[in-house]
């Protein structure tokens, strides 16, 4: 390629020519340095911007529809929302487009960054061609080049990574490009076209005077022109494959449908707002039923098993949540602390500017390039190296100033972690029960102890991250007014790649580390469960079970151990590699910079010296990442819990009950745990006050579920439950519950003293009312005869008692209640007759002037209430007293008569045993056998005739009971135990 004329064709001579006056086209030159230099800066914040603004509209819009609940927690906070848009398809912004499209925008991308290397390759060919000249494109035009090749990079970076691809963000991007290009076009044509001079070593205009545009002139705009076309094409597909169908797709469904149900709408409204804890057992789910949910809830509160696909801001307006916990918004003291905090956070990054200049001041000091030697004599620069001195005394975390920070935040992190902790208790213990039987105790204690995983989480962002955005924002800034442009330029492309291949590799990792945690659980949970049913492993002897059980999960945790680790060792070489190449580059500059005389030593080892500082905080951003992303997935846990929402909660205009009668009504109540099996239909009864209920059926019936829906555990879909008139709905939970007293079938007491247990109903009770309240549930002697009497410890789950001292301790507990209803959950199943009657004796005394519903497996116990609900699928099935019942001869009557003979055969054998011990006491003590003409009859013998006296024929059986039934009613009744009155 020739060179171009220095002189116009004419017959003017070249000195004619030279010695005219010429005016350069100043305005255009310095437009054209300016948007060089901008070129950049402008794409990539434009691009940053559009991409922000994108990711805030769809982590918005994604949560359009939900309907917002003001629901308070602890203390009055807010308590998070679930966001039931997890469980639905999120609505995109714009519809992703198929492979083959997205592959040509892609190819598309590629070409335009490519125009860059093209633009390179002109200017390095003209720069050697015209070396003699000494051409060089200019400061301005390097940075335009690199910098607008590294921000292309970017845009096809995010072509790759993000979905939808390509978006908005990208559309506003390309446009704003095509504008700069075409400025950039028309100023390089207004000044090629012109008299202009060529560009010099010296400076963009500082070379031979030019009459017309040069081959490498035309050369970059031809690739200019191609770099705005393949733009163009870019905005042109957009619209084509991505704006033009998104616009049909709303056309067509704003249009009506045939096909589309009429429900639709209004299901979607419910499922929308109404989850529950997101257990099956958590909701009641029938069709029109008032508290619907959705059908595709997840079940139970299960471990995710993989990351989670979030944008940035979701995740940020997922962990909003713990701030109200977090700011000491009532404490004065420890905001000004807060502030105090951050003014030292800000004298930090200035002394850590200021460090390194320091050290370039002493070097010049040393080196006598200073200026303020006297006849070449070097003075001993005391000054700047005692603050030099000082300056590194006080910087850094380890400084002065990083102790006093980190002194003065201890009193903020313990009100975080005490807030939050606290705050994460209460609000398990606020959940409804559909929570609590759908989850792993060890979990859930794992998660309730991630609090200090947030505050570390929360104080690394404040104290490290922002500072460490700081100072690399500091370090551009530097370098670009204290060295040049190429410096910054440098910095800022070795920065990003860093940061990129940082935040790439954590994520590749992010997977590996959560198996980890994952497997980390599970060991903690296998290790909890297999203390916590210490018993169970004995009676079953699963102690080597357990040992490979718990073997197992440590091998699967060394093993996601092993792959995070190896990944972690890669990470820090690619890191290093990419920083030591941005060193090489820089120190490679400098020193050229040192040799031609525009720079000094103390200039060098200055850079040397920030460089090696500004080493830190980008080695410190790939550990805080592998740091914070290990406590986001730590606390990721108590944020799900967070998350969790009772599905039983008071209605803002909800009474209180301040006194209760007792009396109970159901009417037409409907209920299912899930939207699969009903669990009651319809139920209706009313209890009068001061009367006694029982209710009686197969497992399954509804009988547990009454009583669930009475306290309050759940909510009907549709009928209504009253006492004393009042909807139970109506009322707040607090105070329908402090009118309830609840006797289970399993007692658990907390591993405290007796004394501690008892009073747990009401703490305001003497020590004289708990022993009347012992003495009333028959067991206080039995309590003053253990070795420590009242402060005797139960054990864990109140073990160490046996299962009738803990059901009357748990009468004990009701009576010191005192409420008006009381409801007895099987309270003397699986006992002995003697604890039973104890037991009995006891609820007939706390039964008095109490309304009373009771399940009854043993029908003896209930003879006497006033009525008895027989439940079959939900139903009631009959209803009667006990005599009325057995008139009928339906269910019930069927019930009885089986327990009737059970109860038969089993007091024959135990005869029948009673006599075989007797026998066998006679024979070892020598009495000798009886003068029968048989022996005594063996073991066998006995059972045998024990099982047959009990298998009499049916029809046998029938007619005696049938004979006699109304003569031994009472006789039956009584024989059997106490009924309750």
């Amino acid at each position: 390629m020739a060179s171009a004329p220095l002189t116009r064709p004419s017959d003017v001579s070249v000195a004619a020519a030279a010695s005219k006056p010429w005016v350069p086209n100043h305005t255009t030159g310095v437009i054209l340095d300016v948007v060089h230099y901008a070129y950049p800066i402008i794409l990539l914040f434009f691009f940053l911007l559009s991409f922000t603004y994108r990711s805030i509209r769809s982590a918005s819009n994604a949560s359009h529809n939900i309907a917002p609940v003001t629901q308070r927690g602890p203390g009055g906070k807010p308590l998070p929302r679930t966001d039931p848009s997890r469980n639905i398809p999120k609505e995109k912004l714009e519809g992703d487009i198929p492979p083959s499209q997205k592959h040509l925008f892609e190819w598309l991308s590629v070409g335009a960054a490519l125009t860059f290397i093209g633009n390179v390759i002109n200017v390095i060919t003209h720069a050697l061609y015209s070396r003699k000249e000494q051409w060089w494109c200019g400061q301005p035009a390097v940075i335009y080049l690199v910098g607008s090749f590294f921000v292309y990079c970017l845009f096809l970076i995010s072509l790759l990574d993000s979905s939808p691809s390509p978006n908005g963000s990208h559309l506003a991007t390309w446009i704003c490009a095509v504008v700069l290009e075409i400025i950039l076009l028309a100023a390089s044509l207004s000044l090629y076209t012109h008299e202009h001079r060529d560009s010099h070593v010296k400076g963009p205009r500082e070379g031979p005077l030019r009459f017309r545009m040069t081959e490498w002139e035309i050369t970059e705009v031809v690739i200019d022109l191609v770099r705005i076309l393949l733009l163009l094409i870019l905005i042109g597909f957009y619209r084509i494959f991505v704006s033009g169908p998104k616009a049909q797709r709303k056309k067509d469904e704003q249009k009506p449908s045939e096909t589309t149900s009429l429900l639709a709408a209004q299901e979607h409204a419910e499922n929308g707002s109404a989850h529950g804890n997101g257990n099956g057992y958590g909701s009641a789910v029938p069709l029109g039923g008032k508290h619907a949910h959705t059908e595709g809830a997840p079940a139970g509160w299960s471990r995710p098993v993989g990351v989670p696909s979030r944008s940035w801001w979701e995740y940020i307006k997922g962990y909003h949540v713990f701030f109200p916990y977090l700011w000491p918004s009532k404490d004065r003291r420890l905001q000004m602390i807060v502030i105090m905090c951050f003014i030292i956070v800000v004298i930090q990054r200035g002394v850590n500017l200021w460090v390194p200049y320091q050290v370039g001041v002493i070097t010049n000091e040393l080196s006598g390039q200073s200026g303020r030697h006297d006849g070449g004599e070097i003075r001993m620069p005391w000054g700047p190296i005692c603050f030099y001195i000082f300056l590194r005394f006080i910087q850094g975390n380890n400084g002065v100033l990083g102790a006093v920070r980190s002194t003065l935040w201890i009193p903020i992190s313990q009100y975080s972690y005490r807030e939050l902790s606290v705050a994460a208790f209460e609000h398990v213990h606020n959940l409804s029960l559909d929570f609590h039987l759908g989850k792993k105790t060890g979990e859930v204690l794992s998660a309730l102890g991630k609090g200090s995983s947030i505050n570390t989480f929360l104080e690394q962002v404040t104290f490290q991250v922002v500072p460490m955005l700081v100072d690399l924002c500091v370090a551009i800034g530097y370098f670009l007014i204290a060295y040049d442009a190429y410096y910054a330029l440098v910095i800022s492309v070795v920065t990003f790649w860093y940061i990129y291949l940082t935040i790439r590799m954590a994520q590749w990792r992010a997977e590996i580390r959560r198996t980890m945690v994952n497997a980390d659980r599970e060991e903690d949970a296998v290790k909890n469960d297999s203390m916590v049913s210490y018993e169970t492993v004995k009676y079953f002897n699963a102690e080597a079970y357990e040992f490979n059980r718990y073997r197992s999960a440590v091998k699967k945790f060394q093993d996601a151990e092993y792959h995070v680790l190896f990944s972690l060792n890669l990470m820090n070489v690619t890191q290093n590699m990419v920083f030591m190449l941005g060193l090489m580059i820089t120190c490679f500059i400098a020193a050229h910079q040192v040799t031609a005389g525009k720079s000094t030593v103390g200039q060098f080892v200055t850079l040397l010296t920030y460089m090696a500082q500004l080493q830190s905080p980008l080695n410190f951003f790939g550990t805080f990442y592998r740091m914070i992303q290990s406590a986001m997935i730590n606390s990721e846990r108590m944020l799900e819990l967070f998350k969790e929402k009772p599905t039983v909660v008071d209605k803002p205009d909800a009474g209180t009950l301040p006194s209760c009668e007792g009396d109970i009504r159901f009417n037409e109540v409907h209920f299912s745990y899930d939207n699969r099996k009903p669990a009651l239909q319809g139920l209706d009864f009313h209890c009068a006050p001061g009367t006694t209920t029982a209710f009686v059926g197969e497992s399954g019936g509804g009988k547990s579920t009454v009583f669930r829906l009475l306290f309050r555990f759940y909510n009907v879909i549709s009928g209504s439950i009253q006492v004393d008139g009042h909807d139970v709905e109506e009322l707040t939970i607090d105070s329908l519950r402090r009118h309830i007293g609840v006797v289970p079938q399993d007692t658990v007491l907390f591993n405290e003293t007796l004394m501690y247990n008892l009073k747990y109903a009401n703490p305001d009770a003497t020590d004289e009312q708990v022993y009347e309240a012992c003495r009333a549930a028959s067991i206080h002697d039995k309590i003053m005869g253990f070795p420590d009497q009242y402060q005797t410890k139960v054990g864990e789950r109140g073990l160490r008692l046996s299962g009738g001292e803990k059901q009357r301790v748990a009468i004990a507990r009701t009576i010191l209640k005192n409420p008006r209803i009381i409801m007895l959950d099987e309270a003397t199943a699986a006992l002995d007759t003697e604890t039973e009657q104890h037991i009995q004796e006891a609820l007939t005394t706390l039964a008095q002037g109490r309304t009373m519903l009771v399940i009854a497996h043993r029908l003896s116990t209930i003879t006497r209430a006033d009525q008895i609900l027989v439940l079959h699928e939900g139903k009631v099935a009959e209803r009667g007293t006990h005599e009325e019942l057995l008139e009928r001869r339906g269910r019930y009557a069927n019930m009885w008569r089986k327990q009737i003979r059970a109860q038969r055969a089993a007091d024959e054998a135990r005869v029948l045993k009673d006599k075989a011990d007797r026998l066998r006491r006679e024979t070892k003590d020598g009495i000798g056998l009886d003068d029968d003409d048989s022996p005594p009859e063996s073991e066998d013998e006995k059972a045998k005739k024990a099982s047959g006296s009990g298998q009499r024929s049916e029809g046998e059986q029938d007619d005696g009971e049938r004979q006699g039934e109304h003569e031994q009613r009472d006789d039956d009744s009584t024989s059997s135990g106490s009924a309750i009155k």
